[in-house]
């Protein structure tokens, strides 16, 4: 690093300079987009944080049918909520994606990586002032791999055979090794509970920075500082007030006003209009989310493989990062993976927009008639603009899309998952196994695409306890193939996370694991009055 870009970096760790100023200056003075980005995030997070304040938040992403369960997250609401109560085993680091000790301080596999031991915490904590033990770990652990207990984590632990205490370790004993395991404990489900949520899965009480003291579904939930956190590097605000407000107008309008401090999902199309206001910053990070036309493979007519195909080379990818992202996104390829992730499998074909190869097989697959679409502003921003547009790239291979736009409120419950053909977003996965575990296999609850093949789910396990990387990845490349060209996902595009926040908002930290920095944004910023 010369001195000009320890300059620039001091200018940020002094939060006068944005991220978009540092990361042009530091190109412009010859550093790479991936070292500039590094050098950004760290001298961000090395910034003096200031304590006090309420932190005000305006998220996409609630419903009335919002649960407290941790098992039961659906919403990018609540997986901002749990953050700021609950802590996992595991994180994730922001730049890498690598694993890093939470409540698990410590881990050790066996030499197959089928026996994992965790070294737990001491001195921890629950908000009720009960202080967390190893049969806390072990209960919550359990309570998810249940399949009664409707977990969004449990198509991810249903490898672990056993969860058993011994002293104050937690050892887990897996059906086959996984080198993945600890990432795999980072899922946003997976919040430690005392006496793992059996006793009240909805009281939100855990070990996070944050008490919860109110919470309304769909319309509001506030916070407190946790005075007797076991961390010091977050929980900089004394009180954080949550606002659903699903209206994209509404959230522009409260940032922009100074009704709240930051707000998440803003469509590309308004980010010039918000640069406009003096006091805005725009917060774009690149990771692993993507936007998505779901089919269900087991519904007619989407259990026809040609139809499917059809679809997918009716889609404009390149007019859809342009249109719909602003160019805050790169074209996807129909299967959930990029290169983001360790071991991506390299040298797959990138499907383009071909209306003639579409139209081919389209007429194979015997279908006439038009094909109901569902989508909703909610799916991800700009959503209903992206069906609108697909209809029209579908237009030109003779294949009709009847868009049919959704309340946003209940549309993960009533469509989401439910109905055949419909839009949707998947923030990504910290492992590509865990991506494909939660949303491809078989068994998982979350399959949204009904893709259930067997020859695929012995590939994912064969995977998953396979130690020599270059076997590895080319098991991730056949996976990869099969859901690109059988699966019923349209993947057009992986989109950049744009959010936005005043400049009173520091120390946000651009998180490849997620949105909303990995949804921990409330927990690591701190406010500059």
């Amino acid at each position: 690093m010369n001195d000009y870009t320890k300059y620039l970096a001091s200018r940020v760790t002094a939060g006068g300079l944005s991220r978009r100023e540092f990361m042009g200056r530091a190109m412009a003075a010859g550093v790479t987009l991936t070292l500039a980005d590094k050098l950004f995030t760290e001298s961000a997070m090395a910034a003096e944080p200031k304590r006090g304040g309420h932190l005000k938040l305006g998220l996409e992403g609630g419903a009335a049918t919002d649960s407290k369960d941790p098992a039961k997250f659906l919403s990018q609401v609540m997986f901002c909520i749990g953050r700021c109560w609950g802590d996992m085993l595991v994180e994730s680091h922001p730049l890498t994606g690598a694993a890093v000790p939470s409540l698990a301080e410590s881990w050790e596999p066996s030499k197959d990586a089928a026996t994992w031991t965790f070294k737990i915490r001491k001195g921890v904590k629950f908000h009720n002032g009960k202080e967390l033990t190893i049969d806390d770990v072990v209960a919550t652990l359990k309570r998810h791999t249940d399949a009664k207990s409707e977990s969004g984590a449990l198509g991810v632990v249903k490898s672990i055979k056993e969860i058993k205490a011994d002293g104050d370790n937690l050892v887990l004993t897996l059906t086959e090794g996984n080198a993945d395991l600890p990432l795999l404990l980072t899922d946003y489900h997976l919040v430690i509970q005392p006496n793992g949520g059996y006793d009240d899965p909805l009281a939100s009480i855990g070990t996070g920075p944050y008490k919860q003291v109110s919470f309304e579904p769909g319309v509001r939930a506030t916070f407190e500082r946790n005075k007797d956190d076991w961390r010091t590097d977050r929980g900089f605000v004394d009180s954080i007030e949550i606002i659903c407000m699903n209206d994209a107008t509404a959230r522009i309008a409260a940032l922009s006003s100074g009704q709240v401090h930051y707000i998440n999902r803003v469509d590309p199309k308004t980010v010039d209009l918000l640069k406009r206001a003096p006091n805005v910053e725009i917060l774009a990070t690149a990771g692993r989310g993507h936007y998505v036309f779901i089919m269900h493979c087991d519904k007619a007519p989407f259990d026809n493989n040609d139809l499917r195909l059809a679809l997918k080379y009716a889609m404009d990818r390149e007019t859809m990062v342009k249109k719909i992202l602003g160019g805050y996104g790169k074209v996807g390829n129909d299967f959930p993976i990029n290169s983001t992730y360790a071991l991506f499998p390299e040298g797959i074909e990138q499907r383009k927009y071909d209306p003639g190869k579409a139209a081919f097989h389209y007429k194979k697959s015997g279908h006439s008639g038009s094909v109901l679409l569902r989508t909703s502003e909610v799916a991800f921003p700009g959503a209903v603009d992206a069906a609108v547009l697909y209809q029209e790239s579908c237009k030109k291979a003779g294949i009709n899309i009847e868009v049919k736009r959704e309340p946003g409120d209940g549309y993960w419950t009533n469509v989401w998952n439910v109905q055949p053909f419909s839009t949707s977003y998947w923030g990504g996965r910290p492992t590509q196994d865990q991506m494909y575990s939660t949303a491809y296999l078989s068994t998982a609850d979350w399959n949204d695409t009904r893709f259930k093949r067997p020859d695929f789910d012995k590939l994912l396990l064969q995977a998953r306890s396979e130690l020599d990387e270059a076997k590895r990845k080319e098991l991730y490349r056949t996976m990869a193939m099969m859901v690109r060209d059988e699966g019923g996902v349209i993947l057009p595009m992986f989109n950049d996370f744009v959010n936005a926040s005043t400049k009173q908002v520091k120390g946000y930290v651009h998180d490849i694991g997620n949105d909303m920095s990995n949804g921990y944004v409330a927990t690591r910023v701190w406010l500059d009055a």
